[in-house]
């Protein structure tokens, strides 16, 4: 039996034609509100067998000019009846269409306010007005636990302390950033400070999308967390944290890149690594796999376990830079293995390199399950990670990595469960849409701490944003 439900809002209107079996959800759904360079959304399938060819995915529109929107679409599959639906968009859209037909049901979305891709100046609200459109709930304890020593800043104080301290430049890279009306302005200390290019871009792509609060920052390019003394109150964000550093922890340039980069020049992202993934727990094989260069000594001691237990571990070195004096005996070096590969194994470890090894968010998104050398190093989300309910926890020195490979092997069904576990965490609270939100909501806990007047200092350069003509709509703009 055929039923026909319409729903009608304001700028929304949706259209469901059959009973439906499948469900949809996601950011990508309400493009006209959540801007991001590649949108997504999710459909679930609640058939017992499920296949790509059954879904078919139209998304279209008109440009201001009445020409037909430049669109690119691409459909990922994970085989577990998740599709993932991500798209771009590269000029303004109007009476954006998404269609959504799976097998003989079909659910229309049409968007009736324009739309703009990811490079369009256009922002119209202030940060916390966009927090809640986009749905990003509350702030994120890490930001919290990190901004708790730091009731207010006085960078009229701070400011000289910290560059006398950091400015070294044949050690550290440090960039101070102050933002005003909404440009972006900075001055970069060091020898080596091309990693700029990412907070450049983080902060360029969400002045695009809201109005930033006036801010004043300093900002961490290198791997090590610098504040090594509480008595400092020195707030400086970096990518990394550690338990006996005082950092101010964001999302890595790694993982900030992938989201900038979603659909575009990067091939690894949080929702590829899903969607390229092509293996099945039970097709996969039942050993440790792990690449990677020599930054770590026990990463030389991992390729001393797999040769005591090769039907465990398929494990080797691809670079020896650290240590280079001990290729001889830990090598020879492999070839690299593309990180989708990694998948064909049940089990993967994450051992650190000279901090936290970045490549975590992306292990837990392959769905194998994965081995967590304990560490003093943290990514912003690793606090709320669970031991032994997302991952499995090892020690340090590795001592215990075999006997519980080996438990893994003999527990097939809760190893397995903890790998879901991982991947549906990854899913939830590392896909682009937490990245941006986590940006803006530190942006915005710092903001509120400042006691400073932001001033353009005269050594700043204003960092230029993207222009041109994307007919921002002028009517709508909010009243702040």
């Amino acid at each position: 039996m055929f039923t026909h439900i319409f729903i009608l809002f304001p700028i929304l209107f949706i259209s469901v034609v059959g009973e439906p079996d499948f469900k949809v959800w996601g950011p990508g759904l309400k493009p006209h509100t959540i801007v991001m360079p590649a949108r997504y959304f999710f459909l679930q399938s609640f058939n017992e067998s499920c296949n790509l060819k059954d879904l078919d995915v139209e998304i279209e529109g008109t440009s201001p000019e009445n020409q037909r929107c430049r669109i690119w679409k691409n459909i990922l599959y994970t085989h577990n009846c998740l599709f993932i639906i991500r798209y771009k968009l590269y000029n303004t859209c109007d009476n954006l269409r998404i269609s959504i037909k799976y097998g003989d049901r079909e659910q229309t979305y049409e968007i009736k306010t324009r739309v703009y891709p990811e490079d369009c100046n256009c922002p119209r609200k202030d940060v916390g007005h966009w927090l809640k459109d986009w749905n990003c709930g509350s702030v994120p304890k890490q930001i919290l636990k990190d901004l708790a020593m730091f009731k207010t800043v006085n960078f009229d104080t701070l400011r000289e302390k910290i560059l006398e301290k950091y400015n070294q430049p044949g050690a550290i890279s440090l960039c101070h950033y102050v933002v005003k009306s909404n440009n972006l302005y900075r001055r970069c200390y060091g020898k080596y400070v091309g990693f700029k290019m990412f907070m450049d871009s983080i902060l360029l792509s969400l002045s695009r999308k809201f109005l930033l609060p006036d801010i004043e920052f300093f900002v961490n390019l290198g791997d090590w967390p610098l504040v090594k003394d509480a008595k400092d109150s020195f707030p400086i964000f970096s990518w990394s944290g550690s338990t006996d550093t005082f950092d101010i922890v964001m999302p890595t340039y790694d993982l900030t890149e992938s989201t900038l980069e979603n659909m575009g020049r990067v091939m690894l992202d949080m929702l590829s690594v899903q969607g390229n993934v092509d293996f099945q727990w039970e097709d996969r094989i039942s050993k440790v796999f792990w690449r990677g260069r020599d930054s770590n000594r026990e990463r030389l001691h991992l390729i001393t376990l797999s040769r005591e237990y090769p039907h465990l571990f398929n494990v080797s070195l691809t670079n020896f830079f650290f240590f280079r004096d001990e290729e001889d005996k830990y090598g020879p070096k492999t070839e690299h293995v593309s990180f989708f590969k990694f998948f064909e194994y049940k089990y993967q470890v994450c051992i650190d390199g000279t901090v936290a090894a970045y490549r975590l968010p992306y292990l837990l998104g392959g769905g194998s399950l994965l081995f967590k050398q304990e560490s003093k190093y943290y990514e912003h989300f690793y606090n709320d990670l669970i031991p032994n309910t997302h991952f499995m926890t090892v020690k340090r020195d590795l001592s215990d990595l075999v006997e519980k490979v080996n438990w893994a092997v003999a527990n097939d069904d809760k190893a397995k469960e903890i790998a879901n576990a991982g991947r549906s965490f990854a899913i939830e609270n590392l896909l682009p849409k937490n990245i941006f939100c986590y940006h803006a909501f530190l942006l915005n806990e710092f903001s509120k701490r400042l006691t400073s007047k932001i001033t353009v200092l005269n050594d700043m350069e204003l960092v230029e944003n993207t222009s041109g003509d994307c007919h921002c709509d002028k009517t709508n703009k909010d009243e702040l």
